[in-house]
């Protein structure tokens, strides 16, 4: 086995790769960039190396550099973890020749197979059934309009070296291309270096399913079951589970067979992913493509497999024979991942940059009858740069069934917590809970098909609103007692008042409360069922968490200028506690108007202005383009919310822009 090794990545894949090194007794060697400089993966490593600016192509993507730290310390081999350098053939290909290990597939893997061209057509020559499109490269806008007719609306413009979600538009009409395919095109020369474009037919009610495989050296190759992912926003994944609903053990051997046919015909060897569209009528499968290295969501099929991945990849590189069979591999249960990024599910998931306050993940080990595993490589008081991706956690969870794993999901969910950056989890923990999600009756389009206007919250049911309730006068009790207590001590208060108004959004609960000394309360809402709340909760802690009526249940809370926000699952709402007469005074308040901000277009995230479409004098038309703007290396097109006639041109293309800065105002 290797003795030292340098990762050339960073964030939470660093530290994975890490923990495995660790266990096997291997040092680690980290390189990192100035935003990276305090980073955990940095911390945790035995060695580190400076090498750059925060741009990832002044930095990660810079081959010299990451050689040149090899070179500084002795690691004998890299391990390139996913994005960056991970599928460039010419970077595996040249630490080839410089006798420097590679913990990946060989050179001629990555270019045929991480190549979306290439491997289409090597996987038709073998024989696998792949997605009607253009597998030539497509040089300007009006082919790519002309391709697209030929091939039949609607169609899927794609970067030949993408990956991560990067790189992708579907489009529906010549208008769709005629924007999507620059755009895509932009993306990809500054995400992987490689502005190559193909097309291809966008199967209607698809589901991304994708087989782990693993060779060595010596011509072994096994595939390690299957993994669903066909629960993606602007295609990228955000919630993944192994196995697949979908799959019965005939198909999945059948997916398995062809995806070990297809590496061993590139001689494969290392950990790989063979993507498959799957159709939910009649489980007919087609060739995507193959992404020749670790796939983010590995650790659903090391849930399921008890394989560590990162091991494997380890162990063959150095040139052992891989000591796995096919028939070694069972499942063993059902795994969920869901992805936390950095980026405001109530405003359109735009990303959402700034210092993590608070970050509170669940704890590792059991739960509700199950396990949760946290892969992160950020901490509190850790910076989330606009620079990189905007992941910053993922949550994984495993159960006997595909029900007792999303239930320890939510469970795991709602004992998540962060501050100072908006996070996509209260989303995320809809869909867990969402009847069709539940059902597995699920497309590539659910997200589109569920949540056809954006995410603004769910409506909490009843038993939601019973713990948001109970959760809003256990605290305020605590508070009240506290104020009255001039001791200091939490003792009950001789007069403490018991009748309270628990006003929940718009509606109001009168309430009686009785708070005993232990952490303990009795509570009645509406005159009707008494109920008993048991909980450790102090003032300070942003974690409502106990029993409540025997059972389980986790709440988060802030304290607010004027009352409280708790949050569970999709739900987010403030809470009054208040006197009767009090709270019948707030429901004769007026409303606020919201401000009107319909001639104003309000940069939503810190970024780069990469255009400017509009000029001084122009009429532009509600829906229509302004400019985009870049953060976490995806290009975002803002538009105008209303029709009008530009007045002003705050910034330019190339300028920096703040949250909520003025970029362009109508008259």
């Amino acid at each position: 086995m290797f003795k030292k090794i340098l990762i050339a990545n960073r964030g939470e894949i660093a530290v994975r790769v890490i923990k495995t090194c660790r266990r096997l007794g291997v040092q680690t060697v980290v390189v990192y960039s100035d935003a990276d400089a305090d980073s955990m993966a940095v911390e945790m490593a035995d060695e580190t190396v400076y090498i750059g600016a925060s741009p990832a192509s002044e930095s990660y993507l810079v081959a010299d550099k990451i050689i040149d730290a090899v070179r500084q310390t002795g690691a004998e081999a890299i391990h390139p973890g996913f994005g960056f350098l991970s599928e460039n053939p010419v970077f595996a290909k040249r630490l080839e020749e410089e006798g420097i290990g590679w913990i990946g597939p060989n050179a001629y893997a990555i270019e045929a197979m991480g190549d979306k061209i290439s491997s289409k057509k090597l996987a038709a020559e073998a024989g696998v059934s792949t997605v009607p499109g253009h597998m030539g490269l497509i040089e300007d806008t009006k082919e790519a309009v002309k391709i697209s007719k030929e091939i039949g609306y609607p169609v899927m413009i794609k970067a030949s070296a993408g990956g991560g979600g990067k790189g992708i538009r579907v489009a529906a009409n010549d208008k769709e291309v005629e924007e999507g395919f620059p755009a895509v095109k932009a993306e990809a020369k500054a995400s992987f270096g490689d502005d190559r474009v193909f097309i291809e037919k966008f199967i209607l009610e698809p589901r991304h399913i994708e087989i782990q495989v693993l060779g060595d050296k010596h011509g072994n190759c096994i595939y390690l079951v299957e993994r669903e992912c066909s629960i993606q926003r602007r295609n990228q994944k955000v919630i993944e589970e192994a196995p697949s609903p979908l799959l019965d053990p005939e198909t999945r051997k059948k997916m398995g067979e062809q995806a070990v046919a297809l590496a061993k015909a590139v001689n494969y060897d290392s950990a790989g992913t063979v993507e498959f569209v799957a159709s939910g009528a009649d489980k007919g499968f087609y060739f995507l493509e193959m992404n020749t290295r670790l796939q983010v969501e590995h650790p659903v099929t090391e849930m399921i497999t008890g394989v560590d991945l990162v091991e494997q990849m380890l162990r063959v590189a150095y040139g052992e024979t891989l000591k796995l069979q096919q028939s070694d591999i069972k499942i063993n249960g059902w795994a969920v991942e869901s992805r936390v990024y950095a980026e405001d599910p109530y405003r359109n998931f735009l990303p959402s940059i700034g210092r993590l306050k608070r970050f509170h993940a669940p704890s590792e080990g059991a739960l509700a009858g199950g396990e949760v595993r946290m892969d992160s490589g950020v901490r509190e008081g850790d910076e989330i740069s606009m620079y990189y991706d905007p992941m910053i956690a993922k949550l994984i969870t495993h159960g006997k069934d595909r029900d007792t794993a999303l239930d320890v999901h939510g469970e795991a969910l709602d004992r998540f917590h962060i501050e100072g950056i908006q996070d996509n989890m209260p989303f995320i923990a809809a869909v867990i809970d969402e009847e069709r999600f539940r059902s597995g009756n699920i497309t590539t389009a659910y997200i589109k098909d569920e949540f056809p206007d954006g995410f603004d919250g769910v409506e909490p049911t009843e038993a939601q609103e019973i713990q948001l309730i109970c959760s809003a006068a256990y605290v305020h009790g605590f508070f009240s007692r506290r104020a009255a207590d001039t001791s200091g001590r939490m003792s009950p208060t001789r007069d403490a008042r018991r009748d309270w108004i628990v006003i929940l959004g718009d509606k109001h609960h009168p309430v009686t409360l009785d708070l005993g000394d232990d952490g303990e309360a009795e509570i009645t809402i509406n005159g009707g069922k008494t109920h008993t709340l048991v909980s450790g909760w102090y003032p300070g802690q942003h974690l409502v968490e106990g029993l409540l009526d025997g059972q389980p249940f986790a709440v988060k809370f802030a304290d607010r200028t004027e009352g409280y926000l708790f949050r569970h699952r999709g739900v987010a709402l403030r809470a009054l506690v208040c006197t009767p007469n009090v709270a019948d005074l707030h429901a004769r308040l007026p409303e606020k108007e919201k401000p009107d901000t319909s001639k104003l277009i309000i940069s939503p995230m810190p970024g780069l202005v990469v255009s400017m479409d509009v000029e001084l004098g122009q009429e532009v038309q509600e829906g229509e383009a302004v400019c985009v703007v870049e953060a976490m290396k995806m290009q975002n097109i803002i538009r105008a919310e209303a029709n009008g006639t530009v007045k002003a041109i705050n910034v330019g293309a190339g300028d920096s822009v703040a949250a909520d800065e003025i970029m362009v105002e109508f008259g």
